[in-house]
């Protein structure tokens, strides 16, 4: 069995609010597996909600860009907060985006070993090896997306915490509809959904929670179990989709019902293409 640590208690006692001794007792009964002790506290009622995001391993930040193509974000982590606010680390983030939508790399890989555009003796990796020698802390550029846009699309950009929490949103249905978008995209930084609509979420998933409705409700009379089971399937959803949140700027309408608002005074058809939400480290 994996040794059950002192951090490993904490994250389960950050990501569930459950007290050290029953994080222990769940993690030593997962064998020190973190998802089982969270299904073993949710299964015993000691945990109603479990935080998404456990600790935060790693510094750095993300960062934008775009030009009439395409937009790119990139990741880069360092050891310490406070390298990652030295200008020399964001200017090297700065160029690393910029070059991004100049050559649109197929991968993060392609992209390490191009020739570096103010330098072109050197590379990429090249150039964020002089990076490490000039601030003494180990860089690395974790992820690099590019997005490329469709011409009847709007794209929305929030970036939260000083570029430790980016998110970026899709709109299909009009060109210049990029208010919507960051509107959404500040709901998503606020309540983190996993999926954008229920027909994203895995089968496995589903069953999961099933499995935890079904222990939930273990003695009640078999002819109300299937509908409490339901009830929980759908608060679940409405949970972790999009679309089926409450927006967070008027909890009386979910997303889908404030993009159809926004829809009718339009005068066009507007929806969700996709979503991209970023944290530093994860």
């Amino acid at each position: 069995m994996q040794e059950i640590t002192s951090e490993m208690i904490k994250e389960l006692r950050e990501r569930t609010g459950v007290g050290m001794g029953k994080c222990k007792e769940a993690l030593v009964l997962a064998e020190g597996d973190m998802e089982k002790a969270i299904d073993h506290l949710r299964k015993a009622g000691m945990a109603a909600g479990v935080k998404k995001e456990g600790r935060e391993t790693k510094e750095g930040l993300i960062l934008t860009g775009e030009d009439k193509a395409s937009l790119a974000i990139a990741e880069a982590n360092v050891e310490t907060d406070f390298v990652a606010q030295n200008d020399r680390f964001k200017h090297f983030l700065h160029d690393v985006v910029k070059q991004a939508l100049e050559t649109k790399p197929k991968s993060l890989a392609d992209f390490l070993s191009q020739p570096y555009f103010k330098d072109k003796s050197i590379t990429i990796d090249q150039y964020r090896n002089l990076i490490i020698q000039a601030l003494g802390e180990n860089i690395q550029l974790r992820r690099l997306e590019l997005v490329h846009k469709h011409p009847n699309s709007s794209y929305g950009i929030y970036s939260h915490m000083g570029g430790k929490l980016v998110v970026v949103v899709e709109i299909e249905g009009a060109a210049d509809q990029e208010g919507v978008a960051k509107e959404i995209a500040m709901h998503i930084a606020a309540e983190n959904p996993d999926y954008l609509k229920p027909e994203e979420i895995p089968p496995h998933v589903l069953a999961r929670e099933e499995e935890i409705a079904r222990s939930q409700v273990e003695g009640k009379p078999a002819n109300i179990v299937d509908k409490i089971v339901a009830g929980k399937i759908k608060a679940f959803t409405d949970q972790v989709c999009l679309i089926h949140q409450k927006y967070v700027k008027d909890n009386s309408v979910t997303i889908q019902q404030f993009l159809d608002a926004c829809s009718k005074k339009l005068g066009k058809s507007l929806s969700i293409r996709c979503f991209w939400r970023w944290k530093v480290g994860q």
